[in-house]
Protein backbone atom coordinates (compact mmCIF):
# COMPACT_ATOMS: atom_id res chain seq x y z
CA UNK A 1 0.00 0.00 0.00
CA UNK A 2 2.64 2.36 0.87
CA UNK A 3 3.87 2.38 -2.72
CA UNK A 4 1.08 3.98 -4.11
CA UNK A 5 1.07 6.67 -7.04
CA UNK A 6 -0.30 10.26 -6.58
CA UNK A 7 -3.75 9.53 -8.70
CA UNK A 8 -4.58 6.29 -6.83
CA UNK A 9 -3.63 8.31 -3.38
CA UNK A 10 -5.93 10.94 -4.34
CA UNK A 11 -8.72 8.45 -5.91
CA UNK A 12 -8.74 7.01 -2.55
CA UNK A 13 -8.55 10.09 -0.27
CA UNK A 14 -11.56 11.70 -2.68
CA UNK A 15 -13.19 7.81 -1.51
CA UNK A 16 -12.69 8.56 2.12
CA UNK A 17 -13.93 12.31 1.99
CA UNK A 18 -16.98 10.95 0.54
CA UNK A 19 -17.65 8.20 2.33
CA UNK A 20 -17.39 10.21 5.51
CA UNK A 21 -19.21 12.96 4.29
CA UNK A 22 -22.53 10.82 3.53
CA UNK A 23 -21.89 8.93 6.63
CA UNK A 24 -22.26 11.88 8.56
CA UNK A 25 -24.83 13.16 6.38
CA UNK A 26 -27.25 9.75 6.54
CA UNK A 27 -26.88 10.56 10.85
CA UNK A 28 -28.39 14.38 10.54
CA UNK A 29 -31.07 13.33 7.94
CA UNK A 30 -32.27 10.85 10.70
CA UNK A 31 -32.01 13.08 13.37
CA UNK A 32 -33.92 15.93 11.94
CA UNK A 33 -36.25 13.14 10.41
CA UNK A 34 -36.52 12.20 14.13
CA UNK A 35 -37.20 16.14 15.40
CA UNK A 36 -34.23 17.03 16.31
CA UNK A 37 -33.10 20.31 14.43
CA UNK A 38 -29.83 20.56 15.80
CA UNK A 39 -27.91 19.48 12.99
CA UNK A 40 -30.47 21.51 9.67
CA UNK A 41 -29.20 24.43 11.91
CA UNK A 42 -25.57 23.82 12.37
CA UNK A 43 -25.92 23.32 8.39
CA UNK A 44 -24.90 19.48 8.47
CA UNK A 45 -28.28 18.40 6.38
CA UNK A 46 -26.35 18.56 3.20
CA UNK A 47 -23.61 16.65 1.44
CA UNK A 48 -21.37 18.99 0.54
CA UNK A 49 -17.85 17.66 2.15
CA UNK A 50 -16.54 20.80 3.35
CA UNK A 51 -19.85 20.87 6.21
CA UNK A 52 -18.33 17.55 6.94
CA UNK A 53 -14.63 16.97 6.85
CA UNK A 54 -12.23 17.50 9.57
CA UNK A 55 -9.23 18.95 7.98
CA UNK A 56 -6.69 16.81 10.31
CA UNK A 57 -8.71 13.85 11.41
CA UNK A 58 -10.09 12.94 7.54
CA UNK A 59 -7.21 14.51 5.40
CA UNK A 60 -3.80 14.37 7.54
CA UNK A 61 -4.51 12.09 10.36
CA UNK A 62 -5.08 8.99 7.62
CA UNK A 63 -2.21 10.21 5.50
CA UNK A 64 -0.32 9.85 8.60
CA UNK A 65 -1.63 6.51 9.71
CA UNK A 66 -1.10 5.32 6.19
CA UNK A 67 2.51 6.41 5.58
CA UNK A 68 3.61 5.39 9.16
CA UNK A 69 1.54 2.63 9.72
CA UNK A 70 0.49 1.20 6.18
CA UNK A 71 -3.34 1.78 7.59
CA UNK A 72 -6.28 4.17 7.04
CA UNK A 73 -7.51 5.58 10.26
CA UNK A 74 -9.63 8.78 10.56
CA UNK A 75 -12.37 10.61 11.41
CA UNK A 76 -15.16 13.39 10.18
CA UNK A 77 -16.91 15.88 12.29
CA UNK A 78 -19.08 14.62 14.85
CA UNK A 79 -22.66 15.99 13.69
CA UNK A 80 -24.33 17.86 16.89
CA UNK A 81 -27.24 16.42 18.35
CA UNK A 82 -29.38 16.85 21.15
CA UNK A 83 -31.48 13.48 21.45
CA UNK A 84 -33.94 15.05 24.10
CA UNK A 85 -35.51 16.34 21.04
CA UNK A 86 -36.46 12.73 20.30
CA UNK A 87 -39.15 11.23 20.86
CA UNK A 88 -37.45 7.97 22.27
CA UNK A 89 -34.28 8.92 23.75
CA UNK A 90 -32.52 5.46 23.65
CA UNK A 91 -34.13 4.33 20.41
CA UNK A 92 -33.96 7.15 17.93
CA UNK A 93 -30.45 7.99 19.51
CA UNK A 94 -29.53 4.36 18.26
CA UNK A 95 -31.57 4.24 15.03
CA UNK A 96 -29.70 7.73 14.22
CA UNK A 97 -26.13 5.76 14.79
CA UNK A 98 -27.33 2.88 12.94
CA UNK A 99 -27.90 5.21 9.76
CA UNK A 100 -24.57 6.12 9.00
CA UNK A 101 -23.36 2.60 8.65
CA UNK A 102 -26.58 1.52 6.63
CA UNK A 103 -25.89 4.36 3.96
CA UNK A 104 -22.49 3.34 3.98
CA UNK A 105 -23.55 -0.58 3.45
CA UNK A 106 -26.00 0.97 0.81
CA UNK A 107 -23.18 2.91 -1.15
CA UNK A 108 -21.11 -0.43 -1.23
CA UNK A 109 -24.08 -1.71 -2.70
CA UNK A 110 -24.07 0.79 -5.16
CA UNK A 111 -20.72 0.14 -6.67
CA UNK A 112 -20.89 -3.29 -6.65
CA UNK A 113 -23.19 -2.31 -9.15
CA UNK A 114 -21.42 -0.30 -10.97
CA UNK A 115 -18.71 -2.85 -10.91
CA UNK A 116 -20.58 -5.69 -12.54
CA UNK A 117 -21.75 -2.71 -14.94
CA UNK A 118 -18.44 -2.53 -16.28
CA UNK A 119 -16.96 -5.39 -17.28
CA UNK A 120 -14.60 -4.17 -19.76
CA UNK A 121 -13.41 -1.50 -18.09
CA UNK A 122 -10.68 -1.64 -15.32
CA UNK A 123 -10.68 0.96 -14.22
CA UNK A 124 -13.88 1.69 -13.15
CA UNK A 125 -14.12 -1.66 -11.55
CA UNK A 126 -10.75 -0.89 -9.74
CA UNK A 127 -11.82 2.66 -8.64
CA UNK A 128 -15.20 0.33 -7.95
CA UNK A 129 -13.64 -2.15 -5.97
CA UNK A 130 -11.78 0.24 -3.59
CA UNK A 131 -15.15 2.11 -2.61
CA UNK A 132 -16.90 -1.03 -1.67
CA UNK A 133 -14.05 -2.24 0.59
CA UNK A 134 -13.58 0.80 2.10
CA UNK A 135 -17.35 1.51 2.45
CA UNK A 136 -18.04 -1.70 4.69
CA UNK A 137 -14.65 -0.99 6.46
CA UNK A 138 -16.26 1.81 7.80
CA UNK A 139 -19.73 0.33 8.03
CA UNK A 140 -18.64 -2.58 10.19
CA UNK A 141 -15.66 -0.71 11.97
CA UNK A 142 -18.38 1.56 12.78
CA UNK A 143 -20.74 -1.02 14.71
CA UNK A 144 -18.29 -1.93 16.91
CA UNK A 145 -20.10 -1.83 19.87
CA UNK A 146 -17.64 0.52 21.50
CA UNK A 147 -17.72 4.14 22.50
CA UNK A 148 -18.15 6.44 21.16
CA UNK A 149 -18.49 4.30 17.70
CA UNK A 150 -22.03 4.00 16.46
CA UNK A 151 -22.41 0.41 17.50
CA UNK A 152 -22.15 1.21 21.21
CA UNK A 153 -25.30 3.66 20.42
CA UNK A 154 -26.79 0.85 18.37
CA UNK A 155 -26.45 -1.50 21.83
CA UNK A 156 -27.48 1.24 23.83
CA UNK A 157 -31.23 0.58 22.51
CA UNK A 158 -31.27 -2.45 24.53
CA UNK A 159 -29.73 -1.78 27.59
CA UNK A 160 -31.51 -1.07 30.64
CA UNK A 161 -31.67 2.78 31.55
CA UNK A 162 -28.72 2.75 34.07
CA UNK A 163 -26.53 0.96 32.20
CA UNK A 164 -27.30 2.85 29.22
CA UNK A 165 -26.01 6.21 30.69
CA UNK A 166 -23.31 4.62 32.47
CA UNK A 167 -22.27 2.52 28.86
CA UNK A 168 -22.23 5.95 26.44
CA UNK A 169 -20.59 8.06 29.44
CA UNK A 170 -17.20 6.29 28.60
CA UNK A 171 -17.37 7.71 25.05
CA UNK A 172 -14.13 9.83 25.61
CA UNK A 173 -12.54 7.03 27.24
CA UNK A 174 -13.23 4.97 24.87
CA UNK A 175 -12.01 7.07 21.80
CA UNK A 176 -8.38 7.20 23.23
CA UNK A 177 -8.58 3.37 24.41
CA UNK A 178 -9.51 3.00 20.66
CA UNK A 179 -7.01 5.32 19.06
CA UNK A 180 -4.13 3.49 21.50
CA UNK A 181 -5.70 -0.40 20.63
CA UNK A 182 -5.06 1.08 17.00
CA UNK A 183 -1.60 2.70 17.03
CA UNK A 184 -0.29 -0.61 19.34
CA UNK A 185 -1.85 -3.78 16.96
CA UNK A 186 -0.39 -1.85 13.81
CA UNK A 187 2.96 -1.72 15.55
CA UNK A 188 3.09 -5.13 16.26
CA UNK A 189 1.13 -6.35 13.13
CA UNK A 190 -1.61 -7.76 15.39
CA UNK A 191 -4.07 -6.53 13.09
CA UNK A 192 -6.48 -6.94 15.79
CA UNK A 193 -9.40 -4.41 14.77
CA UNK A 194 -8.62 -6.13 11.28
CA UNK A 195 -9.67 -9.40 12.22
CA UNK A 196 -13.24 -7.91 13.47
CA UNK A 197 -14.24 -6.49 10.52
CA UNK A 198 -12.18 -8.15 7.80
CA UNK A 199 -14.16 -11.66 8.42
CA UNK A 200 -17.99 -9.67 7.46
CA UNK A 201 -16.13 -7.52 4.97
CA UNK A 202 -15.21 -10.64 3.27
CA UNK A 203 -18.65 -12.03 3.37
CA UNK A 204 -20.62 -9.61 2.29
CA UNK A 205 -18.09 -9.28 -0.80
CA UNK A 206 -18.42 -12.52 -1.90
CA UNK A 207 -22.53 -11.97 -2.05
CA UNK A 208 -21.87 -9.03 -4.04
CA UNK A 209 -19.76 -11.22 -6.36
CA UNK A 210 -17.14 -9.38 -5.86
CA UNK A 211 -14.77 -12.18 -4.34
Amino acid sequence: MLGLGIPTLITRLITLVVAFSVHEFSHAWTANAFGDSTPKNAGRLTLNPLKHIDWFGTVILPLLFYYTLGVVYGYAKPVPLNPYNYRNFKRDTGLCALAGPVTNLLLAILFALFFHLSPDNAYIQHVSLYVVFFNLMLAFFNLLPIPPLDGSKVLGIFLPDELYFRWTAQERKGMMILFLVLMVSSLLRLNLVGRLVLKPIMLVMQLLGLQ
